[in-house]
């Protein structure tokens, strides 16, 4: 199938994949494609398949990206998505390759994307980029590793940033997040309500700026959820299971 290379010139009048279909998404989605548009004059690029589908892929030079990594002369992915019915048709290969093609023209070494540890929700599956040929670079707590893909023996090996994050001093629920997923934006006020209901302090921070992101208090900028200064999680949940977990956390 076809793939569309989403650009400044066309993304107004074309679907991101994200929240598709999503109506009470919408005021974010329109957040996602400013942040995306202003990213594609750092060198951000974008593809999705040409169907009505949420299958795509974007990635940036590692050293504009928006997370506490050291890369220098990677390609970083922002995020690689196939979803549905779409797996396992082999779009995630192609994908893959259009990034590690765009990488080795412009001359960088290698191909740089978090991954779990495991399986977990908004996280790509790290058994697919190990098929790939990609490898374990780091590690850093809770559970998020670094995985590369490298063609030059000689290039300095991808890391996390390491300066005492993963603490903030925020009380009750502090959220940090940025404006790439419309689901982060989407879900905080429905979020709030909860934690207002459970007489719980909350908090919410956006990062706007490729410096405040790549210092965040979390490895995984796009949301990043703290109880009194202990990061939590980085899953965007529904209100119902915030509920939960907030109850959970308030019994211990």
């Amino acid at each position: 199938m076809e793939y569309i290379h989403i650009t400044k010139n066309n993304i107004e009048n074309e679907h991101i994949c994200c929240a598709l279909g999503a109506k009470q998404y919408e005021k974010a989605v329109n957040e996602k494609k400013k942040w995306l548009t202003e990213r594609m004059d750092e060198g951000l690029i974008f593809y999705r398949l040409n169907e009505r589908a949420k299958v795509f892929i974007e990635y940036l030079p590692a050293e504009m990206a928006w997370t506490p990594i050291q890369a220098p002369n990677y390609m970083y992915i922002n995020c690689l998505w196939v979803s549905g019915r779409y797996k396992s048709n082999g779009y995630g290969k192609q994908l893959l390759d259009k990034c590690k093609e765009d990488a080795i023209a412009k001359g960088m070494d290698g191909i740089v994307h978090i991954v779990g540890k495991k399986k977990y929700p908004y996280l790509s599956e790290k058994h697919f980029f190990e098929y790939m040929g990609f490898e374990l670079v780091d590690q850093i707590d809770p559970y998020f590793d670094l995985v590369s893909l490298s063609w030059n023996d000689q290039a300095v090996r991808p890391s996390f940033k390491r300066n005492g994050r993963s603490s903030v001093t925020q009380k009750g629920i502090a959220i940090y997040y940025t404006a790439q997923c419309p689901f982060a934006v989407g879900i905080l006020e429905d979020l709030r309500k909860v934690a207002e209901n459970s007489g719980v302090t909350f908090s919410t921070h956006q990062l706007i700026t490729t410096e405040e992101a790549q210092n965040a208090p979390t490895i995984w900028t796009t949301f990043g959820l703290f109880y009194n200064g202990k990061f939590i999680t980085h899953e965007m949940m529904s209100a119902n299971k915030f509920e939960k977990l907030l109850t959970k956390l308030l019994e211990n």
